[in-house]
C-alpha cells in the first residue's frame, strides 16, 4: 500500500484554528460521513459543512452530545435537569470556545472575570484561595501562592520553583510521555502535602488522574497552558444551562441549518473503500429504519477507540492493535438536593477528604422553591466507581457536613449518583505513543475523538480540537482526489447517498 503524506505532528497547547467557518477551499458537491454525535464529531461536521461539503452525521444514541449530556429527574424537591456528570472548561480552550459561538452558545457557558477557587481544607478546619491577579505570567499567581494557607513557606517556595521547572518542558518531548508526573515532582522537592494541596488538587480534575500515575507530558501540558501561558488562561468556564442544551439542542440547530442531515439512533456496522477508480467509501448503518448504506467522499470516526477498532478497514493504522491498549479511566458524580441552601460559592475544592470539587447545580437544574442542588465531581474513581448508592450515601454526606456546616441543619431531599466507567482515556505514562493522528493510512479517512493525538488531555477541548482537525485533514484529501461521479439512478440502481445495505 502507498504510504500516506506524513502527518504533522499534532498541535503544541495554545490557539486553536478556527473549528468552522470557511476557508480558501471550498468543497462544493463533496460528501461527507460523521460517525459520532459527541463534541468531537459535531465540530468535525460544522466544519465540513461550514466548507461546503455535504454532510451526514450518525448517533447511535437517540441525542448529541456523547458524554456530555443531560436527562430529566422527578426529584422530591421538584422537577429538575441534571448532567451526567460537571463539565467546566478554561479560558484557554479555544477550540470548544469556537464550538460553543459556532452554535451560538457561549453566552450560556462564560468564563468567571478571574480565576478564583476557594480551597478548603476538612481536616484542618482551614480555608484558603487559589486566585490571579492582572500581573503578567507568573507574577499572575504569586501573591494567591505566597498565601496560600494549605502550605508551609517552605513549601511555597518550592512550588514556585518547580512551577519554573514545568515551564521550561517541552510537552511534545516523547520521552516526558513515558515519565511520570509524580516522580518528577519528588524530583522537584514536592512534599506530599504540596502534591495534595496543589498539584493533585488541579491534575486529578483535569488528568483523571493523581500525578503518580499521569503522563508528565499531560502534565506539563496542562500546567504549563492552563496556569503559565497567559494571566486569564485558567479563567473557569462553566454552562449556566444543562449541557443537553449546548450540546444536543443548540448543535443540532446549528448542524441542521448547515445542512447536515443528522441520523439519531443509526449505528455504523462496517465501513468499506469503495472500488479502485471510483473513488470514496461506504457506510454500513443500521438505522431506525433499517439497514441502509451511505456513501461518500471522505469520512470521520468519531467513536471511542473500541468502536473505532471494529470499524477500521485493514491497513487503515500500522497497528490497530495499540487503540485498545488506550485505557479507560472513570469518573463519579455524586448529586445531592438539599431542602435549602447550604452552599453560597458557586463551587469549591477540598482537600483532607474523598470530596473533591463540589458545585452548585441549582440555576442550571431548574430546581426552584428554596432547595439546593449540589453536584461532587469525583475524577480518578476507580476506587469507588462501583459502591453501591447506599455506601455512597454512607461516605459522602457526612463529608459534606465537615465541609460545609449548614448542611448539619439541611434535610437531604434526594441523593442520586451517575457513573462514567471510561469518561476519559487514561493518561498513563507511554499513552501518548498509541494515540493515533487523525489522517490514516486510508485516504480520505480521519479519525477523531479527545483520545487521538491532540497533545491534549480528554477534555471538551481536546474533543473539539480533534473535530476540527479531523475535517482539515478531510478537506485537504478532497482537494487530492478527482471528483468520480455516480450514474444517475436506473433500474437496478440506488440513490449514491443512501444505497440499501
Amino acid at each position: 500500500m502507498r504510504p500516506p503524506v506524513p502527518e504533522p505532528p499534532p498541535p503544541r497547547p495554545g490557539p486553536a484554528a478556527p473549528v468552522t467557518g470557511p476557508g480558501p477551499y471550498r468543497a462544493a458537491g463533496r460528501t461527507a460521513v460523521v460517525v459520532g454525535g459527541g463534541i468531537a464529531g459535531t465540530a468535525a461536521a460544522l466544519a465540513l459543512a461550514d466548507a461546503g461539503v455535504r454532510v451526514t452525521l450518525t448517533e447511535a444514541r437517540p441525542r448529541l452530545g456523547g458524554l456530555a449530556f443531560s436527562f430529566r429527574r422527578s426529584s422530591p424537591a421538584g422537577d429538575l435537569t441534571a448532567d451526567n456528570g460537571q463539565h467546566v472548561h478554561l479560558r484557554c480552550c479555544t477550540a470548544y470556545r469556537a464550538l460553543l459561538e459556532r452554535v451560538g452558545a457561549a453566552d450560556l457557558a462564560p468564563v468567571q472575570h478571574r480565576l478564583d477557587v476557594p480551597v478548603l481544607d476538612a481536616a484542618r478546619n482551614r480555608a484558603g484561595r487559589l486566585r490571579r491577579s492582572a500581573l503578567p505570567v507568573p507574577l499572575h499567581l504569586a501573591g494567591s501562592l505566597a498565601r496560600y494557607p494549605h502550605l508551609s513557606p517552605a513549601e511555597r517556595a518550592a512550588a514556585a520553583r518547580a512551577a519554573l521547572a514545568l515551564r521550561r518542558l517541552d510537552p511534545a518531548d516523547p520521552a516526558l510521555d513515558g515519565t511520570d508526573f509524580g516522580g518528577w515532582l519528588r524530583r522537584q522537592g514536592q512534599s506530599p502535602r504540596a502534591v495534595e494541596a496543589l498539584w493533585d488538587l488541579i491534575g486529578v480534575a483535569t488528568l483523571n488522574a493523581p500525578a503518580d500515575r499521569a503522563s508528565l507530558a499531560l502534565a506539563a501540558m496542562v500546567f504549563r497552558t492552563g496556569l503559565l501561558s497567559a494571566p486569564g488562561a485558567a479563567d473557569i468556564g462553566r454552562a449556566r444551562v444543562p449541557l443537553g442544551e449546548l450540546h444536543d439542542t443548540r448543535t443540532r440547530r446549528a448542524l441542521e441549518g448547515a445542512g447536515v442531515r443528522v441520523l439519531l439512533r443509526t449505528r455504523a456496522r462496517a465501513l468499506h473503500r469503495r472500488g479502485p477508480g471510483s473513488g470514496g467509501w461506504r457506510v454500513a448503518v443500521t438505522a431506525p429504519g433499517g439497514p441502509e448504506t451511505l456513501r461518500a467522499d471522505t469520512v470521520v470516526l468519531a467513536v471511542p477507540q473500541d468502536e473505532t477498532h471494529r470499524l477500521l478497514p485493514d491497513g487503515a493504522l500500522d497497528d490497530p492493535g495499540r487503540l485498545l491498549d488506550i485505557g479507560t479511566a472513570p469518573i463519579l458524580n455524586v448529586h445531592v438536593v438539599y431542602d435549602r441552601r447550604v452552599l453560597r460559592r458557586p463551587f469549591l475544592a477540598a482537600l483532607g477528604s474523598p470530596v473533591q470539587w463540589v458545585f452548585d447545580r441549582t440555576e442550571p437544574s431548574g430546581l426552584t422553591g428554596g432547595a439546593q442542588y449540589l453536584a461532587l465531581s469525583q475524577s480518578a474513581a476507580g476506587d469507588i466507581i462501583d459502591l453501591p448508592v447506599a455506601e455512597l450515601r454512607r461516605r459522602f454526606l457526612p463529608e459534606l457536613e465537615r465541609l460545609l456546616p449548614a448542611t448539619r441543619n439541611a434535610r437531604v431531599a434526594d441523593f442520586f449518583v451517575t457513573r462514567e466507567r471510561a469518561a476519559t482515556f487514561d493518561p498513563a505514562p507511554g499513552t501518548g505513543r498509541l494515540r493515533p493522528p487523525a489522517r490514516t493510512r486510508a485516504p480520505g479517512l480521519q479519525l477523531a475523538g479527545a483520545w487521538t493525538a491532540t497533545g491534549w488531555p480528554a477534555t471538551m477541548e481536546g474533543a473539539a480540537r480533534s473535530g476540527a482537525t479531523a475535517a482539515a485533514a478531510a478537506l485537504r484529501h478532497l482537494r487530492t482526489v478527482r471528483t468520480h461521479p455516480d450514474p444517475p439512478p436506473g433500474p437496478g440502481r440506488v440513490d449514491p447517498q443512501q444505497e440499501a445495505a
